[in-house]
Protein backbone atom coordinates (compact mmCIF):
# COMPACT_ATOMS: atom_id res chain seq x y z
CA UNK A 1 0.00 0.00 0.00
CA UNK A 2 1.44 3.35 -0.84
CA UNK A 3 2.40 5.91 1.53
CA UNK A 4 0.32 9.13 1.54
CA UNK A 5 2.15 12.11 3.04
CA UNK A 6 0.61 15.31 3.79
CA UNK A 7 2.38 18.24 3.27
CA UNK A 8 2.28 20.46 6.33
CA UNK A 9 4.23 23.84 5.75
CA UNK A 10 7.63 25.01 5.80
CA UNK A 11 9.42 25.32 9.09
CA UNK A 12 12.37 27.61 8.91
CA UNK A 13 14.29 29.35 6.23
CA UNK A 14 17.54 31.54 7.32
CA UNK A 15 16.90 35.39 6.59
CA UNK A 16 20.12 35.93 5.48
CA UNK A 17 21.07 38.55 8.36
CA UNK A 18 23.83 36.58 10.70
CA UNK A 19 27.08 36.06 8.92
CA UNK A 20 27.46 32.09 9.85
CA UNK A 21 23.52 31.18 9.33
CA UNK A 22 23.14 32.72 6.18
CA UNK A 23 21.58 30.85 3.96
CA UNK A 24 20.52 27.44 3.41
CA UNK A 25 19.00 25.25 5.92
CA UNK A 26 19.84 21.07 5.04
CA UNK A 27 19.31 17.81 6.10
CA UNK A 28 17.04 18.50 9.04
CA UNK A 29 16.67 15.86 11.50
CA UNK A 30 15.00 15.48 14.74
CA UNK A 31 16.02 15.04 18.65
CA UNK A 32 13.47 14.44 21.41
CA UNK A 33 13.27 17.13 23.79
CA UNK A 34 10.45 16.19 26.10
CA UNK A 35 6.86 15.83 26.04
CA UNK A 36 5.48 17.37 22.39
CA UNK A 37 9.17 19.60 22.40
CA UNK A 38 11.89 18.59 19.41
CA UNK A 39 15.07 20.04 19.02
CA UNK A 40 15.38 20.02 14.88
CA UNK A 41 18.90 20.18 13.76
CA UNK A 42 19.92 21.31 10.15
CA UNK A 43 23.03 22.72 8.47
CA UNK A 44 23.12 26.66 6.97
CA UNK A 45 25.75 28.27 5.54
CA UNK A 46 27.88 31.05 6.46
CA UNK A 47 28.52 34.21 3.99
CA UNK A 48 31.83 32.31 3.01
CA UNK A 49 29.47 29.22 1.53
CA UNK A 50 30.48 27.01 4.67
CA UNK A 51 28.04 24.63 6.09
CA UNK A 52 27.96 24.75 10.25
CA UNK A 53 24.91 22.82 12.69
CA UNK A 54 22.30 24.72 14.07
CA UNK A 55 19.06 23.91 15.30
CA UNK A 56 15.58 25.43 16.37
CA UNK A 57 12.88 24.05 18.78
CA UNK A 58 9.12 23.32 17.83
CA UNK A 59 6.58 21.67 19.38
CA UNK A 60 5.06 19.44 17.77
CA UNK A 61 1.40 20.51 18.43
CA UNK A 62 1.89 23.54 16.26
CA UNK A 63 5.37 22.75 14.04
CA UNK A 64 5.06 25.28 12.12
CA UNK A 65 5.79 27.72 14.56
CA UNK A 66 9.83 28.10 15.57
CA UNK A 67 9.64 28.38 19.26
CA UNK A 68 13.67 29.17 19.95
CA UNK A 69 16.14 29.25 17.28
CA UNK A 70 20.64 28.73 18.14
CA UNK A 71 22.07 31.48 18.69
CA UNK A 72 25.88 29.94 18.07
CA UNK A 73 26.14 26.55 15.77
CA UNK A 74 26.54 23.98 17.32
CA UNK A 75 29.40 23.01 15.22
CA UNK A 76 31.60 24.66 13.14
CA UNK A 77 34.49 24.11 10.13
CA UNK A 78 37.30 22.19 11.05
CA UNK A 79 40.97 23.52 11.07
CA UNK A 80 42.77 24.38 8.44
CA UNK A 81 43.77 21.51 5.76
CA UNK A 82 41.14 19.01 8.45
CA UNK A 83 38.93 17.01 6.60
CA UNK A 84 36.03 19.53 7.54
CA UNK A 85 37.84 22.93 7.30
CA UNK A 86 35.49 24.23 4.29
CA UNK A 87 32.31 22.81 6.38
CA UNK A 88 30.31 20.71 8.67
CA UNK A 89 26.88 19.19 7.88
CA UNK A 90 25.14 17.32 10.45
CA UNK A 91 23.42 13.95 9.86
CA UNK A 92 21.90 12.44 12.70
CA UNK A 93 22.09 12.11 16.46
CA UNK A 94 22.41 8.69 18.51
CA UNK A 95 21.78 8.86 22.32
CA UNK A 96 24.22 6.78 23.79
CA UNK A 97 23.99 6.17 27.50
CA UNK A 98 24.04 9.87 28.79
CA UNK A 99 26.11 11.06 25.84
CA UNK A 100 24.68 12.16 22.34
CA UNK A 101 26.68 11.81 19.92
CA UNK A 102 26.73 13.70 16.54
CA UNK A 103 27.70 12.02 13.18
CA UNK A 104 28.43 14.66 10.68
CA UNK A 105 29.66 15.25 7.16
CA UNK A 106 32.88 17.14 6.77
CA UNK A 107 33.44 19.18 3.71
CA UNK A 108 36.77 19.59 1.95
CA UNK A 109 36.71 21.11 -1.10
CA UNK A 110 38.94 19.48 -4.34
CA UNK A 111 40.89 20.93 -7.16
CA UNK A 112 40.36 18.16 -10.20
CA UNK A 113 36.63 16.83 -8.46
CA UNK A 114 34.46 19.65 -6.08
CA UNK A 115 34.94 17.92 -2.80
CA UNK A 116 36.03 15.04 -0.91
CA UNK A 117 33.24 14.80 2.32
CA UNK A 118 33.90 12.46 5.02
CA UNK A 119 32.12 11.36 8.16
CA UNK A 120 33.28 13.14 11.99
CA UNK A 121 31.59 12.54 15.26
CA UNK A 122 30.88 15.31 17.86
CA UNK A 123 30.03 14.31 21.30
CA UNK A 124 27.75 15.75 23.91
CA UNK A 125 28.22 15.30 27.80
CA UNK A 126 25.55 18.07 28.84
CA UNK A 127 22.19 16.75 27.26
CA UNK A 128 23.10 18.35 23.55
CA UNK A 129 24.24 21.58 24.95
CA UNK A 130 27.68 21.46 23.43
CA UNK A 131 29.40 19.05 21.26
CA UNK A 132 33.00 18.60 21.15
CA UNK A 133 34.31 17.04 18.42
CA UNK A 134 35.73 13.23 19.17
CA UNK A 135 38.90 14.05 16.51
CA UNK A 136 40.30 16.27 14.13
CA UNK A 137 39.81 13.44 11.71
CA UNK A 138 37.37 11.27 10.44
CA UNK A 139 35.57 7.84 11.88
CA UNK A 140 34.53 6.80 8.65
CA UNK A 141 37.48 7.87 5.95
CA UNK A 142 38.40 7.08 2.41
CA UNK A 143 40.10 3.59 1.77
CA UNK A 144 41.86 1.58 -0.27
CA UNK A 145 38.75 0.12 -1.10
CA UNK A 146 36.47 3.12 -0.99
CA UNK A 147 38.50 5.81 -2.20
CA UNK A 148 36.84 8.67 -3.15
CA UNK A 149 34.38 9.56 -0.27
CA UNK A 150 32.26 8.20 2.60
CA UNK A 151 29.76 10.98 3.97
CA UNK A 152 26.26 11.41 5.58
CA UNK A 153 26.28 8.97 8.54
CA UNK A 154 22.74 7.31 9.81
CA UNK A 155 23.37 5.45 12.63
CA UNK A 156 21.16 3.28 14.95
CA UNK A 157 22.73 1.69 18.11
CA UNK A 158 21.27 -1.62 18.75
CA UNK A 159 21.76 -4.53 21.45
CA UNK A 160 25.24 -2.70 21.71
CA UNK A 161 26.37 -2.73 18.17
CA UNK A 162 26.43 0.09 15.81
CA UNK A 163 24.69 0.29 12.30
CA UNK A 164 25.55 2.55 9.69
CA UNK A 165 24.34 3.16 6.51
CA UNK A 166 26.50 6.11 4.41
CA UNK A 167 27.27 7.11 0.97
CA UNK A 168 29.76 6.25 -0.24
CA UNK A 169 31.76 7.75 -3.72
CA UNK A 170 31.76 4.76 -6.47
CA UNK A 171 33.58 7.25 -9.11
CA UNK A 172 33.80 10.68 -10.51
CA UNK A 173 33.26 11.21 -14.39
CA UNK A 174 34.24 13.84 -16.53
CA UNK A 175 31.35 15.81 -18.43
CA UNK A 176 31.05 18.71 -20.53
CA UNK A 177 29.97 20.60 -17.10
CA UNK A 178 32.52 19.45 -14.95
CA UNK A 179 33.41 16.52 -12.82
CA UNK A 180 30.33 14.52 -12.27
CA UNK A 181 30.28 12.10 -8.94
CA UNK A 182 28.51 8.47 -8.34
CA UNK A 183 27.52 7.71 -5.30
CA UNK A 184 25.54 4.83 -3.61
CA UNK A 185 24.67 3.97 -0.27
CA UNK A 186 26.65 1.25 1.81
CA UNK A 187 26.40 -0.46 5.28
CA UNK A 188 29.00 -1.21 7.96
CA UNK A 189 28.61 -1.88 11.89
CA UNK A 190 30.73 -0.99 14.43
CA UNK A 191 31.33 -2.30 18.66
CA UNK A 192 32.24 1.44 19.74
CA UNK A 193 30.68 3.45 17.11
CA UNK A 194 34.01 5.03 15.85
CA UNK A 195 36.08 1.89 14.47
CA UNK A 196 34.03 0.54 11.37
CA UNK A 197 34.05 -2.85 10.10
CA UNK A 198 33.46 -2.61 6.03
CA UNK A 199 33.19 -5.37 4.19
CA UNK A 200 31.94 -3.43 1.03
CA UNK A 201 28.22 -4.16 1.42
CA UNK A 202 25.97 -2.12 -0.99
CA UNK A 203 22.42 -1.68 1.15
CA UNK A 204 21.20 0.59 -1.92
CA UNK A 205 22.38 0.53 -5.40
CA UNK A 206 21.51 2.49 -8.95
CA UNK A 207 18.43 1.00 -10.45
CA UNK A 208 19.33 2.58 -14.07
CA UNK A 209 22.10 4.17 -16.21
CA UNK A 210 20.17 7.62 -15.24
CA UNK A 211 20.44 7.58 -11.30
CA UNK A 212 23.84 8.42 -10.33
CA UNK A 213 23.21 9.77 -6.81
CA UNK A 214 21.64 7.94 -4.10
CA UNK A 215 21.80 9.89 -0.77
CA UNK A 216 20.58 10.70 3.16
CA UNK A 217 19.71 6.99 4.04
CA UNK A 218 17.07 7.57 6.88
CA UNK A 219 16.76 4.03 8.67
CA UNK A 220 14.28 2.46 11.70
CA UNK A 221 13.50 -0.94 12.75
CA UNK A 222 10.03 -2.19 13.28
CA UNK A 223 7.65 -4.83 12.97
CA UNK A 224 10.76 -7.28 12.02
CA UNK A 225 11.54 -5.17 8.96
CA UNK A 226 14.11 -2.14 8.57
CA UNK A 227 12.78 0.58 6.83
CA UNK A 228 14.66 3.03 4.72
CA UNK A 229 14.31 6.46 3.29
CA UNK A 230 16.32 8.25 1.53
CA UNK A 231 16.86 10.58 -1.97
CA UNK A 232 17.71 9.53 -5.23
CA UNK A 233 18.16 11.28 -8.53
CA UNK A 234 18.61 11.59 -12.39
CA UNK A 235 17.61 15.03 -13.16
CA UNK A 236 16.40 16.09 -9.73
CA UNK A 237 15.99 14.53 -6.31
CA UNK A 238 12.58 12.73 -4.90
CA UNK A 239 12.66 10.41 -1.90
CA UNK A 240 12.60 6.74 -2.23
CA UNK A 241 11.65 3.87 -0.05
CA UNK A 242 13.32 0.18 0.59
CA UNK A 243 12.62 -2.36 3.18
CA UNK A 244 15.22 -5.15 4.66
CA UNK A 245 15.20 -7.98 6.84
CA UNK A 246 18.96 -7.74 8.24
CA UNK A 247 19.56 -4.51 7.27
CA UNK A 248 21.90 -4.96 4.38
CA UNK A 249 20.25 -6.54 1.81
CA UNK A 250 17.44 -4.28 0.62
CA UNK A 251 14.38 -3.81 -1.72
CA UNK A 252 13.85 -0.67 -3.29
CA UNK A 253 10.09 0.11 -3.25
CA UNK A 254 10.44 4.06 -4.22
CA UNK A 255 6.84 3.52 -6.01
CA UNK A 256 5.09 3.59 -2.47
CA UNK A 257 6.17 6.84 -1.87
CA UNK A 258 3.21 8.99 -2.44
CA UNK A 259 5.15 12.45 -1.99
CA UNK A 260 5.68 14.67 -5.47
CA UNK A 261 6.86 18.03 -5.27
CA UNK A 262 3.90 21.00 -5.09
CA UNK A 263 2.71 22.91 -7.93
CA UNK A 264 4.78 25.98 -7.17
CA UNK A 265 6.72 27.40 -4.23
CA UNK A 266 9.70 26.46 -2.13
CA UNK A 267 9.30 22.66 -2.85
CA UNK A 268 8.12 22.94 -6.17
CA UNK A 269 11.46 21.59 -8.22
CA UNK A 270 12.98 19.34 -5.56
CA UNK A 271 12.18 17.18 -2.61
CA UNK A 272 15.52 15.38 -0.79
CA UNK A 273 17.01 14.73 2.66
CA UNK A 274 13.71 13.58 4.58
CA UNK A 275 14.17 12.25 8.41
CA UNK A 276 11.74 9.87 9.58
CA UNK A 277 10.60 10.36 13.35
CA UNK A 278 6.95 9.74 14.99
CA UNK A 279 5.15 11.50 17.83
CA UNK A 280 1.62 10.82 18.92
CA UNK A 281 0.95 7.35 17.55
CA UNK A 282 2.26 9.41 13.96
CA UNK A 283 4.70 9.19 11.68
CA UNK A 284 6.64 13.03 9.87
CA UNK A 285 8.69 13.65 7.32
CA UNK A 286 11.28 16.44 8.01
CA UNK A 287 12.62 17.23 4.29
CA UNK A 288 14.55 19.90 1.88
CA UNK A 289 13.01 21.21 -1.42
CA UNK A 290 14.51 23.57 -4.41
CA UNK A 291 18.38 24.33 -4.35
CA UNK A 292 19.56 21.30 -1.62
CA UNK A 293 17.76 23.26 1.52
CA UNK A 294 18.18 27.03 0.22
CA UNK A 295 14.58 27.05 0.26
CA UNK A 296 14.54 26.17 3.93
CA UNK A 297 13.09 22.38 5.26
CA UNK A 298 9.28 21.29 5.93
CA UNK A 299 7.58 18.63 7.52
CA UNK A 300 4.43 16.12 5.63
CA UNK A 301 2.57 13.82 7.96
CA UNK A 302 1.91 9.99 7.38
CA UNK A 303 -1.98 9.60 6.30
CA UNK A 304 -1.80 6.08 5.87
CA UNK A 305 0.26 3.43 4.97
Amino acid sequence: MKMRWKKLGKIFEPDGKSEWMHTHATIPFADHLEGSLYKIYFSPRDSRNRSHVAWVIIDMNDPLKVLECAEEPVLIPGDLGTFDDSGAIGNVIVNVGVKKYLYYTGCNLGVTVLFRNNSGLAISEDGGETFERFSAGPVLDRTYKEPHFSATPHVLFEDGLFKVWYVSCVRWVLEHEGPKHYYHIKYAESDNGIDWQREGIVAIDFKNTNEYAIGVPRVIHENGFYKMWYCFRGESYRIGYAESLDGKSWERKDELMDFAVSESGWDSEMLAYPYIFDYDNTRYMLYNGNRYGRTGFGIAQLLSS
